[in-house]
Order: C-alpha cells, then sequence, then structure tokens
C-alpha cells in the first residue's frame, strides 16, 4: 500500500482528553512505530500536544468530527500547519480492514498516513462567525415561533379566537387587543374596537372572537409569553444586524445569489455561512446538492426503484 505520509497523527476525541497516535514509518522492512498517548482537551494541553507534533515532525494530523469535541484541537492546531484532516466517523469506520483490538487513534493514523480518507470541508475564520451568527438566528427563529404556538394555545383554552378572525396573532391591531385584556379590559366590542387599518371591516367578527373567559391567570401567561416573544424578536434583530456587517466581503456572491427565484436574503445569508461563498470547493453542482442532503439515493434492481431517501447531509444548508 502507497505511503503519502510517513509522518501522521490520529486523534481520538472525548469530551475530557483525547489519544493520539503518531505514526513513524520504518524504513527497508523495519515495522511503522506507533506511540499512543493521552491529553487533555484543555487549551493548555492542547498546546504541548501542537508542540510535541511539530517537534516528531508530523505532517498530516487526522481527527474525526465528534459531536464539537474536535473545535478547540482543530483551531489551536491549524495554526502550526500541521495538514490537519478532519474526517468524518462513518467513514472512516466503514473503510474494510479495522481489528476490533485497534485503537481508534491508530487506525485514524493509518489511514491518514496512506491516504484512505479525505477532510472534510472546514472554513475559516470569517465563515465560522458568521455560521454561528446563522445558526443562532435559525435557533431564536424557531424558539420564537414556539413561543407564538404556545400563546395560541393560551388564548384556546382561554376561549379567544383572535387568529380565526386575524391573519397575524402579533399584528398591531392582535398586539394592541392582547395588551388590553393583559391590563383587565374584558368588554368584546371595546376590544374589537382597537382594531386598525382593513381589519376594521371585521369588527363583528372581532367582537364574538373575544367573547371568552380570560380570566387573571391567562393574563400573567400572556404577559410571559409575549415578553419572551418581544425578547427574540429583539435578539434577531441584533443577530441580522451583525451578519450584515460580517457579510460585507461576500456582498457581490450574496446579491448574486438573491436574484435566483425563491432565494430570500435571509436564505442567501445561510447559503455563504455553509458554503462559504466559494463554489470551486465543489467539482460540480451535483456534489453541492449531495453535500446538502438534498440529493436524491439511486438503488435500482432489474428495473426496480427500491428507495430514493436523500442521504444525510449539512442540516443547516438542507432546512434554508
Amino acid at each position: 500500500m502507497e505511503l503519502i505520509h510517513p509522518r501522521c497523527a490520529g486523534i481520538d476525541i472525548s469530551k475530557r482528553d483525547a489519544k493520539v497516535c503518531v505514526r513513524i514509518a520504518g524504513s527497508g522492512r523495519s515495522k511503522a512505530v506507533e506511540t499512543v498517548t493521552t491529553w487533555s482537551s484543555m487549551s493548555g494541553q492542547i498546546l504541548a500536544l501542537r508542540d510535541h507534533l511539530v517537534a516528531e515532525g508530523v505532517t498530516c494530523v487526522v481527527m474525526e468530527a465528534t459531536g464539537d469535541y474536535w473545535k478547540p484541537f482543530y483551531y489551536l492546531l491549524e495554526d502550526a500547519g500541521l495538514g490537519l484532516m478532519l474526517v468524518n466517523a462513518r467513514h472512516a469506520r466503514s473503510l474494510p480492514g479495522r481489528k476490533t483490538d485497534v485503537a481508534d487513534a491508530t487506525w485514524l493514523a493509518q489511514l491518514g498516513a496512506h491516504g484512505l480518507v479525505t477532510g472534510s470541508f472546514v472554513p475559516p475564520a470569517p465563515i465560522r462567525q458568521l455560521r454561528d451568527l446563522t445558526r443562532t438566528r435559525t435557533a431564536i427563529t424557531r424558539e420564537r415561533t414556539r413561543e407564538v404556538q404556545r400563546l395560541e394555545k393560551l388564548l384556546e383554552d382561554a376561549g379567544i379566537k383572535l387568529s380565526s378572525v386575524a391573519s397575524e396573532t402579533l399584528g398591531v391591531s392582535s398586539r394592541a387587543m392582547l395588551e388590553a385584556l393583559i391590563a383587565g379590559e374584558r368588554d368584546p366590542a371595546a376590544l374589537a374596537g382597537l382594531a386598525r387599518g382593513r381589519l376594521r371591516a371585521k369588527i363583528p367578527a372581532l367582537t364574538d372572537a373575544l367573547t371568552g373567559r380570560f380570566t387573571e391567570h391567562h393574563a400573567f401567561l400572556a404577559r410571559v409569553h409575549l415578553d419572551l416573544i418581544d425578547r427574540h424578536s429583539a435578539a434577531l434583530e441584533q443577530l441580522t444586524e451583525r451578519i450584515q456587517d460580517l457579510m460585507e466581503p461576500f456582498r457581490p456572491f450574496h446579491d448574486l445569489i438573491c436574484t435566483i427565484p425563491g432565494i430570500s436574503t435571509v436564505t442567501a445569508d445561510i447559503i455563504v455561512a455553509e458554503t462559504g461563498a466559494d463554489m470551486s470547493r465543489f467539482p460540480t453542482p451535483d456534489h453541492l446538492a449531495s453535500w446538502a442532503g438534498t440529493a436524491p439515493g439511486q438503488n435500482e434492481s432489474a428495473g426496480r426503484v427500491k428507495s430514493s431517501r436523500t442521504r444525510p447531509g449539512n442540516p443547516h444548508l438542507q432546512g434554508a
């Protein structure tokens, strides 16, 4: 088997520590020397590990993408120019030849030494920052939606059918009615009179919808839900402003993909953050679709399609 990296290291990472195997190929018929050591996942120990790998002359470091535990190791080791390779754990373990008595770190070092694995895409720091922001915005947006749904359930419990008449539960008119309910107003006609714009044409229907059994208990919970929704909305505004500031270097690509029908500004933000705004790393559009998890599987036998389920891909890009 061809030897690509005579001095290679494999790192098996966990939350508290990492097993590191440094593999040095032998000369002639001599066997390779594999030395396994354990290092803490604290930053000081990772920096000491970096010095150790440099002293050993390691040119390739292979590690599995284990949760988020690989990030401190990758980010601190990448400054040393060690040729880091982050591999998918499923790909590394599916390769034939692995014995049960071979430690993960040793197996990764062997795979890296012979070039049997390929590294995953790890974006540069500016793109990583954008990813953190866009993913956080998506998570908070979902939390805000859940709070709106909880508010809807609360209103149903109180017999208030506001969402059956008003298209938006948190629109200007609806919010004014909710604030009045929380403040103690219970007269349906007075509440319906708070409608604005085109919703005023539905005042009779609103009067019926606002006739219920809204109590002080419901008022307390509604206040809690509305305050949480407002906090989420404020956080989303801050995140969006920060995203726009960091998006400036990638603005030409961002504006270009916004011209594609169906891609909004928010979706374009996610595409830039997940792909790095550099399509050259994907050999073909099919590779990008597969990486995003949108390419259908191909499992056909004797003219029958058994399954076309998509493979797991980037869930953030796929969701966008």
